[in-house]
């Protein structure tokens, strides 16, 4: 009975107009304020569309009684945590809580250099960051979570035995002394229409059209053991990429697109002298269903600009190299 709830309607009509987000929101507000009454909520605010959106919703129905938590694990993209802070903290005058738990992770990554084995460890730290906040807070008797229609789909096709593509916890595996009935108000709609709703509840657009994201964040892109040298140097070279994209138009027509920096390097030269440096490899790929996905060709022209950019400002790195392999054969993310 309670997966049949989940099902979206026949019913239920697409949301592609600010007309039909709006009355979603409307509607969305009275139910959170009917289930919530005067208790507070917990919401894990990540700054991806899908919390986001959740968070601007809740504010909406009920104000300082949401707290967000923003975890700041280390492995955020360049001005991430404090455009989180800007938006929610400032503008939307959110009950935030900023956590900077960047040692925390880096420590224990220290010297981890499986793939699979780094994945574990950030989501196994971030849950008991979260839970750890999560305790210092009273009177809270709901989790928020930005769970999506696709998320509900992937979970009854395992209800029914047949397998998933992969498993979404949101905040899953909180310890059971944490014990919160959830608010899911965006669960019913597809990512478009989330995005639609982002806009009408008046997020940057920037932050609704946020492009993936994986949770372990840049810790998969710094590929082997991560040093703090090369997460920083991997961090301003993927701005450097983001802020061309940005000025060429590119970013509106690629659906991912970031910076891998291996755990090698190779000689080259600088200032007349031997400079041995890491390479950064660009990927950029288009896709519908993220199960396979093509290269996007990037004209010769912004290659070299970003190069140069890449070269000369950031420290570390003396080579650029850009992936062209599709999915199959490749994935998405090289780790």
């Amino acid at each position: 009975m309670e997966m049949e709830k989940n099902v979206r309607p026949e019913s239920f009509e697409r949301i592609t107009t600010f007309e039909q987000a709006n009355a979603f929101i409307e509607e969305e507000v009275a139910k959170v304020r009917a289930q919530v009454g005067d208790k507070k909520v917990l919401l894990a605010l990540s700054g991806g569309v899908d919390s986001s959106v959740v968070a601007a919703l809740l504010i909406k129905a009920i104000g300082k009684q949401l707290v967000c938590v923003h975890v700041n694990h280390g492995l955020m993209r360049k001005n991430e945590s404090e455009n989180v802070i800007e938006i929610f903290g400032k503008e939307l005058d959110a009950n935030l809580v900023y956590v900077d738990a960047t040692d925390r992770f880096l420590d224990l990554l220290a010297g981890v250099s499986d793939p699979e084995s780094k994945r574990k460890i950030i989501g196994k730290e971030f849950i008991e960051v979260f839970a750890d906040e999560a305790r210092k807070q009273e009177g809270i008797s709901f989790l928020a979570q930005g769970t999506i229609y696709p998320d509900i789909l992937e979970s009854i096709k395992q209800a029914e035995g047949k397998k998933a593509v992969k498993s979404h916890h949101n905040v899953g595996g909180l310890p059971e002394d944490l014990q919160f009935d959830l608010v899911e108000p965006i669960k019913l709609l597809y990512k478009d229409e989330v995005r639609v709703v982002g806009e009408a509840l008046g997020l940057p657009h920037a932050m609704v059209y946020r492009q993936p994201f994986p949770g372990p964040g840049l810790g998969v892109r710094c590929l082997g053991a991560i040093t703090r040298d090369r997460l920083h140097a991997l961090r301003e070279a993927d701005a450097i990429l983001r802020e061309e994209f940005d000025h060429c138009g590119l970013a509106g027509k690629v659906w991912q697109y970031f910076v891998i920096i291996p755990d090698i390097k190779s000689v080259g030269v600088k200032d007349d002298g031997r400079y041995e440096g890491w390479p950064a490899i660009i990927r950029a790929v288009n896709t519908k269903d993220a199960m396979t996905a093509s290269i996007e060709e990037i004209p010769y022209e912004i290659l070299h600009k970003i190069t140069a950019r890449i070269t000369s400002e950031v420290e570390g790195i003396n080579r650029v190299l850009y992936d062209l392999t599709p999915k199959p054969t490749g994935t998405i993310e090289w780790e």
